[in-house]
C-alpha cells in the first residue's frame, strides 16, 4: 500500500479530472489503465476516503477528489515555478506557459506577441488553447492555465483582469449584397441568410451560435472554415454572411469586394483582458509574457506618431 502520494499520483488525478476519464487520464499520464486504477485505490485506501464516483459513463470526483486535485494543482504549478525561477542553473530544463484564449486574441494579436516572446525565450513551450470567454476565466482559477485572454472582465475566484485590446465584431458582406445598403444591423435580423461560420471547434463559432439560440433561431452554416481569410474570399464569392473581428475584415477590405457594416448588439464591442490568478504567484517565464502583453497593449493604444 502506498504510503505517500507521489507528483504521478497528483497528475494522474489531474488529468482524471480533465478528461472526467480513468482510461483518458491514464493515457495522459502514461500509464496502464490498470496502474492507474491501482494508483487510485492505493490513494484512497491510505487517505481513508474516496476519491472517484465510478459509473458505466466513466469517473467523476468526490468533494475529498476535488479537494485533492485542487492541491495537487497547487503542487503542479509550483514545479513549473521552480524550473522557471531555476532555468538558469539547470541546463536542459524548459519551462512551460498554458495559454488560454477567446477566438480573437488568439487569432489577431497572440501570434505577433508570441513570436517575439518565443525568440527571446528558446527554452520556453507554450500550451495554447482556444476557448469560450468564460472557459478561459475558469480555466485560470482553477489552474488549468496560467494566463488567459478572455471578453470577460469578471468571475472566477481569485481571478486578476487586466485591459489588453478593444476589438469589434462586424458584419461581412459582398459590396452588393441588399445588407451593404444599411451600415448597422441587428444580429437577430440576420439569421435568415447563410454565414460562413469559422470551423466548429473555435470559439467564436459556439458564440455564436449561442447568440442565435438566445433569440429562439438556429444559424444557418452554408460553409466552415478554418480561418478569417477564407471567410472573407467566400463572402467576396457571394457564398454568404459573416460576422469576424473588425480588425481581421479591415485587412481584408482593400483587395475583396466586401462591405464591413455595424452589429447594434452591445456584444459585439469586445473588450479584451489578460487574466492570471491573484493568489498563485507566476513562475519567471510566465511573468515575462504577462509584462510583455501588458506592453503590446500599451502600445497598441498610443496615438500614432508623426513621421
Amino acid at each position: 500500500m502506498a504510503t505517500h502520494i507521489d507528483l504521478t499520483d497528483m497528475q494522474l488525478m489531474v488529468h482524471v479530472a480533465s478528461a472526467r476519464s480513468l482510461t483518458k487520464g491514464a493515457e495522459r499520464t502514461h500509464l496502464s489503465l490498470p496502474a492507474a486504477s491501482n494508483r487510485v485505490k492505493n490513494m484512497e485506501a491510505h487517505l481513508g476516503t474516496q476519491l472517484l464516483y465510478r459509473t458505466s459513463q466513466g469517473v467523476s470526483l468526490t468533494p475529498s477528489g476535488e479537494a485533492l486535485v485542487k492541491h495537487a494543482r497547487v503542487v503542479l504549478r509550483q514545479i513549473e515555478h521552480l524550473r522557471g525561477d531555476m532555468r538558469e542553473f539547470a541546463s536542459g530544463i524548459k519551462g512551460r506557459v498554458r495559454v488560454y484564449a477567446n477566438t480573437t486574441a488568439m487569432n489577431e494579436f497572440l501570434p505577433a506577441a508570441l513570436e517575439r516572446y518565443l525568440v527571446a525565450h528558446p527554452d520556453v513551450n507554450i500550451e495554447l488553447r482556444e476557448r469560450l470567454s468564460h472557459e478561459v476565466v475558469r480555466a485560470v482559477a482553477e489552474g488549468v492555465a496560467d494566463i488567459g485572454l478572455t471578453a470577460q472582465a469578471s468571475g472566477g475566484a481569485g481571478v486578476r483582469f487586466l485591459p489588453y485590446r478593444t476589438d469589434r465584431l462586424v458584419l461581412v458582406t459582398h459590396a452588393r449584397h441588399a445588407l451593404a445598403q444599411q451600415s448597422c444591423h441587428p444580429f437577430a435580423s440576420l439569421l435568415d441568410y447563410d454565414f460562413i461560420c469559422l470551423f466548429e471547434a473555435s470559439a467564436i463559432h459556439s458564440f455564436l451560435l449561442q447568440a442565435a439560440e438566445d433569440q429562439g433561431r438556429l444559424l444557418k452554416k452554408r460553409v466552415e472554415v478554418s480561418n478569417f481569410e477564407t471567410c472573407c474570399r467566400l463572402i467576396a464569392a457571394q457564398v454568404g454572411i459573416g460576422v469576424i473581428p473588425e480588425s481581421a475584415a479591415l485587412r481584408y477590405a482593400d483587395s475583396m469586394p466586401i462591405a464591413i457594416l455595424t452589429l447594434e448588439d452591445a456584444w459585439a464591442l469586445r473588450k479584451l483582458h489578460i487574466c492570471v490568478q491573484e493568489t498563485t504567484e507566476l513562475p519567471a517565464f510566465a511573468r515575462e509574457l504577462v509584462d510583455l502583453l501588458v506592453a503590446d497593449a500599451a502600445a497598441a493604444r498610443l496615438p500614432p506618431q508623426p513621421s
